[in-house]
């Protein structure tokens, strides 16, 4: 096979994203073949798609499918497993390959909208509550705690045994939180409401800006906060003085493709991930699922905020 339809950036699109026949490079050494049956989008990748990207661009993180083509070089999920799987760019398509270590089996249990679902969101709350260390009986703030990262967050965090909680802006989303975080749950415009139930051990922030000027002051000796996202603002001010009086609290910038180059491959936080899936202590929030052909319209309402949780496209 040498080409496969997938979703490309088209200027001509009212949209701007649209299905097109492309290429299919032959398989590198390390990479398997898959078949796409679902996939997931992320506000990073579509924002790029629909607002800066050069005609022609193919975007896609995450992916669920079966392996067609084993690797060249032997190793990885054989033929017909089902799989779940990353890539920094191209994964909504028919047909990708994909380097072997960024694939995890899937069990039998877990559907393909599920595992399509987690990749960037639960592999970056994956990471970034690693960053905490041993979370047992110590408190954890997670901000933007209805997104797609931070309803992940929040669960994991929770099993780890840590006391959750879960920061909202939205009073709407206040009952969703509290299914994992209950009475932890703070709703309020700022993220400085939490200071009250602080300090904390640890805080994600997805949001920059206040969020993460309030977060640095809500640290406890030896604390940590992880900034992975800039949806309020880019800049952030902060009362540094508060900061490292606390002493050794320290700020860590998570970027995921980073961290699956440096630390560990996606496959092993994906495997961890899907069998909590499968075991029960791990559900994905699905507030979308389309056909793939939708990818304009539900790209639109993914950056107009219309929904929470993730959206997952099914390709026929």
């Amino acid at each position: 096979m040498t080409e496969t339809r997938a979703i490309v950036v088209d200027h001509s699109s009212n949209e701007r994203l649209t299905i097109a026949t492309v290429p299919l490079a032959p398989a590198a050494r390390d990479e398997v073949t898959v078949r796409v049956r679902a996939i997931s989008l992320n506000r990073g990748e579509v924002n790029r798609a629909v607002r800066s990207a050069e005609a022609g661009w193919r975007p896609g993180w995450d992916f669920a499918g079966t392996i067609e083509g084993s690797a060249p070089d032997g190793g990885g999920p054989a033929k017909g497993t089902r799989v779940v799987g990353i890539l920094p760019s191209g994964a909504w398509a028919e047909t990708i390959r994909v380097p072997k270590d960024s694939v995890a089996s899937l069990p039998d249990s877990v559907t393909n909208a599920q595992a399509a679902a987690l990749p960037v969101a639960g592999l970056t709350a994956l990471h970034a509550l690693r960053q905490g260390g041993m979370l047992l009986g110590r408190k954890v703030l997670i901000d933007g705690a209805s997104g797609g990262v931070g309803h992940l967050a929040c669960q994991l965090a929770a099993a780890s045994g840590a006391l959750v909680y879960g920061h909202v802006r939205n009073p709407a989303y206040q009952a969703m939180v509290a299914e994992w975080c209950g009475d932890r749950t703070i709703v309020a415009p700022d993220l400085s409401a939490a200071a009250a139930h602080g300090p904390f051990h640890l805080i994600l922030d997805s949001v920059g800006g206040s969020a993460l000027g309030a977060a640095l002051g809500m640290l406890r000796p030896d604390g940590t906060c992880v900034t992975f996202g800039v949806s309020e603002a880019a800049k952030a001010t902060f009362d540094s003085g508060a900061f490292f009086r606390s002493g050794g609290s320290r700020l860590y910038g998570l970027v995921l493709f980073t961290e699956l180059r440096k630390v560990e491959p996606a496959s092993e936080g994906l495997a961890i991930l899907a069998g909590m899936i499968a075991g029960g202590t791990l559900r994905p929030r699905i507030e979308i699922e389309a056909p793939w052909t939708e990818i304009g319209a539900v790209a639109r309402q993914l950056l107009d905020r219309s929904f929470m949780g993730k959206a997952v496209l099914h390709l026929t």
